[in-house]
């Protein structure tokens, strides 16, 4: 891996790690809907306004629906899922889910794209969910329907991220590809679009955007630019460069830098207990970007067919 890859892959934990300061101020006061609505409308609109700044134009060259449904998949589904999650789970339960994303990765693309399936790829995101679950120190909570659905809830939100990174390089990337800033510009459309009729219905039952202060709009604003747009930027980007499975170990970086955050931002207390699962994550995420011997030859061959 490059390092420019790698500067990238850390530069969108870290931003997305920051999300979590966001949606903790916005969230409660919005209600989770209206918060994730305003989240991809805010990263559409922003991305919307940079692209002539960036000398780009909406010419998606034909992948205008695959774009679309890539934003409903990536963002807008999961989304959905988390807040309906985040009604019955503790927030470290959501967060040992969300770090599940890479094994969905593997499987997904072992079963239905062809994904060479490694011993490592699988010891690596075994590891990289229990240095999470060490981070979060999630405990046992009782067995209920609530707790059934927002567990489902979770995976069927990880399952869409491992499957968008797959469908964005067969969509996308082998299709004579896009700038990812087109790519994630389209995207928070399609996932605009989608959630909005969700919104709409929360919004309809208790209006909360009257309480709503400063502080929790310049939450949505940073999570929206910072959080939303100039991270799903950097994700497209890396899954041109990576492919899906690497992309996706992003997920494992993310709770270390929410931890830091909270620590530096919130007066949130250290332990050893992150120390044990920052090393986890770590040793994870190298058993799963880590170059394989026998991909060497393969990249070879495929090089020289090319030239033919």
């Amino acid at each position: 891996m490059k390092p420019a890859d790698l500067v990238r892959l850390l530069a969108l934990a870290a931003i997305w790690g920051a999300s979590f300061l966001f949606i903790r101020i916005g969230a409660p006061v919005l209600g989770p809907m209206p918060a994730a609505f305003l989240r991809v409308l805010i990263a559409a609109v922003t991305l919307a306004a940079c692209l002539p700044l960036l000398g780009l134009r909406w010419d998606m060259r034909g992948k205008w629906p695959a774009v679309l449904m890539l934003g409903v998949i990536n963002s807008g589904i999961p989304f959905t899922m988390y807040a309906v999650a985040a009604l019955w789970l503790p927030a470290g339960y959501s967060a040992v889910f969300n770090a599940i994303t890479p094994l969905m990765g593997v499987v997904i693309g072992a079963l239905a794209f062809s994904e060479r399936l490694t011993l490592a790829k699988v010891l690596g995101v075994m590891l990289g969910v229990a240095g999470v679950a060490v981070l979060t120190r999630t405990g046992p909570v009782t067995f209920s329907t609530e707790l059934l659905l927002g567990a489902l809830a979770c995976l069927a939100a990880t399952a869409c991220y491992g499957l968008s990174g797959f469908l964005a390089r067969r969509w996308i990337t082998e299709r004579g590809g896009l700038d990812s800033r087109l790519v994630a510009a389209g995207s928070m459309v399609g996932a605009t679009l989608f959630l909005l009729p969700f919104c709409a219905a929360a919004l309809w039952r208790h209006n909360t955007l009257p309480d709503a202060g400063a502080g929790v709009w310049w939450a949505m604003a940073g999570v929206g630019v910072l959080c939303t747009a100039l991270a799903y930027i950097l994700y497209y980007r890396l899954i041109a460069d990576l492919g899906p499975v690497r992309s996706l170990t992003v997920t494992f970086l993310i709770p270390p830098f929410g931890i830091v955050w909270g620590a530096l931002f919130l007066s949130e207390a250290l332990s050893w207990a992150h120390a044990v699962g920052g090393a986890l994550i770590g040793l994870a995420v190298w058993l799963v970007l880590r170059p394989v011997a026998a991909d060497v030859p393969a990249a070879a061959a495929a090089r020289a067919a090319a030239k033919r």
